[in-house]
């Protein structure tokens, strides 16, 4: 089969696509027929070594964890999907091996939904790692509730888009830090932009005097430091990219696969809750650009590689 991979740590420039063997599939697992498969900023933060401690790579890698396709084959202990079944997948090993940039994947169950019905493959393949960790940091962390105020960074982003999403679905008020450009973007996800950069604290307490309830946090640095000082006396603080959010009382969040949450979140999609932008579709020979695109930190909502 086709697929993409690096042999070595390195830029975009380390990808490459050539023939692999195709994946063996385990009782457990589920052969599925890769139609797309979404970029994250954790994909090219492997690729260059900086979760090495974490996740250790058996070269050559294939990257990709978000995934949208077709069962071929379920393993013998699968009976909740079956041969033609469309389904939608986390698909994250505990080490660096065989990713979803390839025409076939082998997918533990654990890490398995069925598709939303009204999502198109690639728009699917956006759903599962932003969605999963905006659904895990907002109930399992924050716990948003009804009337709170929660503030979102990067409310444009692939997490930060769904985050806006799902706190608004829960009845929460929603601001979200977000470049000019993409203000109308933020309003029509249902949150209230505020420009990041200098001047943030200044610009969030206008529009909530008292603080915040919760911040979700996917900048890190500045962003932290600031979102610590809007807290209201019972706030609650949790990031998804700087491990400092706990010297400032809060929560670091690792998204972990879950078939339960992804399958919520697949239901949400289908009832029209939550919707994926997908900004940019490259085909798989292209992979290394759609990783560069990633890397700049730009892009409003998803970028995607259609396999198949």
């Amino acid at each position: 089969m086709k697929a993409i991979s690096y042999a070595r740590y390195g830029g975009p420039e380390v990808l490459g696509i050539g023939e692999v063997d195709d994946p063996a599939v385990g009782p457990d697992s589920v052969l599925v027929k890769v139609r797309a498969a979404a970029v994250n900023p954790v994909d090219w933060k492997c690729r260059e070594g900086h979760l090495d401690s974490v996740l250790k790579p058996v070269f050559p890698v294939i990257p990709g964890w978000d995934v949208s396709g077709v069962v071929v084959r379920p393993g013998p202990a699968v009976p909740e999907f079956a041969a033609g079944d469309e389904v939608i997948g986390y698909v994250r090993e505990d080490m660096l091996s065989r990713g979803t940039f390839a025409e076939y994947v082998a997918a533990p169950v654990r890490t398995l939904a069925r598709k939303p019905r009204s999502l198109s493959f690639e728009e699917a393949a956006g759903l599962p790692l932003a969605g999963l960790t905006a659904y895990q940091v907002l109930h399992r962390v924050l716990d948003v509730k009804r009337g709170e105020t929660v503030l979102v960074h990067a409310a444009a982003g692939g997490v930060g888009s769904v985050a806006v999403q799902l706190a608004a679905h829960l009845g929460a008020r929603v601001i979200g830090t977000a470049s000019e450009r993409n203000h109308d973007f933020v309003r029509g996800l249902g949150g209230e932009p505020v420009t990041y950069g200098e001047g943030l604290t200044e610009r969030v307490r206008g529009l909530a005097p008292e603080g915040v309830d919760a911040v979700f946090d996917s900048v890190g640095g500045d962003a932290l430091k600031a979102s610590a000082n809007l807290l209201a006396p019972e706030g609650r603080l949790a990031s998804i990219t700087d491990p400092e959010v706990v010297a400032y009382g809060g929560h670091y969040w690792f998204v972990r696969p879950d078939p339960q949450d992804l399958q919520h979140l697949s239901d949400l999609a289908d009832q029209g809750t939550v919707k994926i932008h997908v900004a940019r579709t490259f085909p798989l020979e292209e992979a290394a650009e759609a990783h560069r695109l990633n890397e700049e930190g730009r892009t409003r909502g998803k970028i995607v590689v259609r396999v198949s």
